[in-house]
Parts: C-alpha cells; structure tokens; sequence
C-alpha cells in the first residue's frame, strides 16, 4: 500500500491520536506498519531500546503498532530552549541550539537525512503512517518545510486532511488548507477526517455533504470527542484541560508544579487515573501549600525554571511544604532542583552560571553538553520497575533514586507508572482496603496491558466512525 499523511488544517487538531489509531488498526487488519513524522516540536520525548531520544507520540503510536521505537520514525526533534531557540536532536542525538531563524533558513543536509530515515522504515515496514506538523498551510515556511506536503510527494503519500470541528470555522479551514496548495499537493489530498466532534452527529450530515461538495474530497468520517480512552499526549495544550484545583474531598492531593518549560508531563498519566488520587498542575502558592504530596517534574530548562520558582514564591511555598512534613518529589530537571547548587559553567541552557536549589536532597549538579539517553530497570522495595533516563547534566550521587525523610529524587521518567512506587507514596496517606492496580481499574492490569487495551478501544472508536474500507481503496489506487 501507499503510504497515508495525516496532515492537520492546524496545531492540536488530533493528528497524533489519529495516527496512533490508525498503526493499530492496520496492525490488526494483519499490516505491519510504522509511524514517522520528519520533524516534531515537543518537550515531551522518549528513550529508543538503543538508547537515543526521539519524539513521544512517535514512540506511542510504534506501541500501536506493536514495534519498538526508533529514530527512524522521528529523525528531527525540536526541543524548545526559549521562545527563540530550540534543541535540535538529529537521530536521536542533539548536535547543538539553534534560533527559530537559524534553523528555517534550512540546512540541505538536514533534508537529505529526513528522506533517508523515510527509506529506510519504508523498507522494512508497511504501510508507513505519517504525521504532518501544524498547519499544512503555512505559506511562509513551504520552501523550506521539511514534515508536510514536500514529505509527502517524496513518498507519495496519499494525504488525509483532519480538523477539528471543536475549535469553530470547520468549512474555512479545510476549504482553504487545500486550496492553498499548488495544483500538484492539492490533487495529493484524497480525503477529510472532522475530529473532536460533539454533540448529535446527523446534525452534521449536511455540513458533510456541503464540505464535500466545496472542498472536492470525500469526507472519510466525524469522529467523535472521547474522554473515557487514554492515549499519552505530546503536546503541552493538554495541561490547559488539567484540574487546577486542590481538592480535599478527594482522598489524596498531589500538585504537580506548573513550570514555564515543563517536559516529559506524561510521567503523571498513571497517578492522575488513579481514582483515590486528585492530581492537578499549579504554580500557586496555596495550591501548593495544601497539597498532600508535591511534584518538581522534568524541565528543558532548570536553571530558568528553578529562578522562576524563586521569584514567583513556589520555591519557600515546597520548602515550607517539607518541613511540614509533605513529601517532594523530583523527577528529572526538578530532581536537580531539590539539590544543594545546579550549575552551567559552559552556558550549555543560557546565561545564568549558578544557582543555589531548594536544598532538600544532598547533591550539586553540572550541566554538560552530553545528553544521557536510555531506558532502565530498577529496583523499588524489592520489586523490578522499568523507565527511561532523557536528561543534560551530572548529578554527584551514583543513586538513580536518591531517598531522604518524605523527599525522593530521580532521574528516572516513568517513576511514578510503577504499582510499588505508587503503593509506596499512598501508603499510610489512605484508608483503602487493598491497593488499586495501576490502571486504576478492578481487574489487576499491568501499565502494557492498560495501554493495549486504551490502543484497541481507540482503534474502535475510530473504525466505527471513520470510512476504512474507503481509506483502503485510496491507499491501494
């Protein structure tokens, strides 16, 4: 079959969902596909088995499809910096910052690698299912884009255009992402997916006909808002959708500290389902202050997080939180926070040198330009847990989980999705007849089990709604 692009009228219009959909109903179907996206902007990233970074949705939607990540799949990763610079990841390994300017100048070496990522998952994998970024119709970046229809013609892809219907000016969007291309890429789009629909959908029967009719490509399918289906998101507009609240009828309030360059936020996915669990992400003081257990999460930026800490009071609110006796936790960047000092002697972040930490955990840290990348097993009260490490700098401790009274530090993303992690944070805090499994359902599933479960229930939410023996045809034309 041809390869199939899920090209979006916009940012967050659920191309990532549906493309995670579709891995898994075209492994069910008895295909063996492979995602891939030339390039992803996120803070939310992920650990290869061979030890290299690569975006986390491609890593969620390989699950889908029942194969382990690779680079191949993700070749560029943009890793925001500042509102002007960003990371660039290369295969998996970061070869320097560079401004948004810089960067979209275009580097034909850059290209040349992305094409050959393609061709190699192409060659051991199909069909392939890739994912454009933002709008497909940024006219001011198309000479220089690397991840929407200039990808797509290199593979020849046929081209789902999606939208969301939630978000207003449906007709708009799709009529003008389309025609604005050139004659060539607009015949490249074969078809239409409306996502985030709610409400009755025969009220959209004739908007689909007239969409059609204006537009010029079948409408394959409305699919419906779901919020009973729990797929990992990449982007950090999920957390707009969080709770903000402490809410103490809940059994236990966890506060997740809201930082300016919050990454890898995914780690919080299995304590936020957990239902003796009110989880919520905040930078206010009396959030804080309430919170039953508190949370430093990972950062693409920990000296400028942990000075924004410092001016905005949530840095004395965790401190005053600890020697009440709360418990803090650090993950990542904010595992580096909790220490004595941070450092950055090179100005491998910026331009601030030093900074002392929020002194709750024995260790002094120094960033470096090499990047720890890797996927780990440990141990946590004698029983083996799994993560992954994705971190700049050098702590001064050999502990990957570094324990004092009520505080506990790692460097370990996915910490928190293993069951005597969690039992372990809870016990004493409620009053449960038997631990929950970490699903947070009755019945004992594993965190693979769950998600296999999530991917299926979301491969049939979209078969029920979207056209597949119609995508079938177009991919086999």
């Amino acid at each position: 079959m041809r390869s199939v692009m899920l090209a979006g009228t916009g940012s967050d219009v659920g191309k990532s969902v549906l493309a995670t959909a579709l891995c898994r109903i075209f492994l069910q179907d008895g295909y063996h596909p492979a995602p891939f996206k030339a390039q992803n902007m996120a803070l939310n990233s992920y650990a290869t088995p061979e030890g290299l970074e690569i975006g986390r949705a491609q890593a969620v939607q390989a699950e889908a499809a029942g194969i382990p990540c690779h680079t191949d799949m993700n070749p560029l990763l943009l890793k925001p910096n500042s509102d002007h610079t960003s990371q660039v990841v290369l295969n998996g390994k970061p070869i320097g910052n560079k401004s948004a300017y810089e960067y979209w100048r275009n580097d034909p070496a850059l290209r040349a690698e992305v094409v050959a990522a393609y061709s190699r998952l192409a060659a051991k994998y199909n069909p392939i299912v890739m994912e454009g970024a933002g709008s497909v119709s940024e006219l001011n970046l198309r000479d220089h884009d690397l991840v929407n229809l200039p990808m797509a013609r290199y593979a020849d892809a046929a081209v789902i255009l999606v939208a969301d219907i939630d978000r207003g000016g449906v007709f708009a969007s799709c009529y003008g992402s389309i025609k604005l291309q050139t004659p060539e890429d607009q015949k490249r789009i074969k078809g239409i997916i409306i996502n985030k629909f709610r409400g009755d959908l025969r009220l959209f029967d004739e908007g689909r006909k007239m969409l059609e009719e204006i537009c010029g490509v079948p409408v394959l399918g409305v699919v419906p808002y779901f919020k009973d289906i729990y797929i990992d998101e990449e982007d950090s507009v999920a957390l707009e959708k969080k709770s903000s609240i402490a809410n103490h009828q809940s059994s236990v309030n966890i506060a997740v500290v809201l930082l300016r360059h919050i990454s890898n936020f995914t780690d919080f996915n299995t304590l936020e389902r957990d239902p003796r669990v009110n989880l919520f992400y905040t930078n206010n003081v009396s959030d804080i202050s309430r919170a039953d257990i508190i949370i430093l999460p990972g950062t693409k930026a920990t000296l400028d997080d942990l000075m924004e800490l410092r001016r905005n009071g949530c840095a004395q609110a965790i401190q005053r939180a600890h020697r009440d006796g709360k418990m803090v936790i650090g993950i990542c960047g904010g595992y580096q926070m909790l220490g004595q000092t941070v450092s950055d002697p090179d100005g491998i972040e910026g331009s601030i040198a030093s900074l002392p930490g929020l002194g709750l955990l024995p260790i002094h840290t120094t960033m470096t330009p090499e990047k720890t990348t890797r996927q780990v097993t440990f141990q946590f009260n004698g029983q083996t847990c799994q993560g992954y490490e994705i971190h700049q700098g050098v702590s001064d401790t050999s502990e990957a989980i570094l324990q004092t009274d009520h505080c506990i530090g790692t460097y370990i993303h996915g910490f928190l999705d293993n069951a005597p992690v969690i039992e372990h944070l809870l016990e004493g805090r409620i009053a449960h007849p038997q631990p929950l499994p970490v699903g947070g359902e009755k019945g004992g599933k594993s965190p693979a089990e769950f998600k296999e479960e999530q991917y299926d229930k979301l491969a049939d939410h979209v078969r029920r709604y979207v056209d597949i023996p119609r995508l079938y045809e177009l991919l086999e034309s």
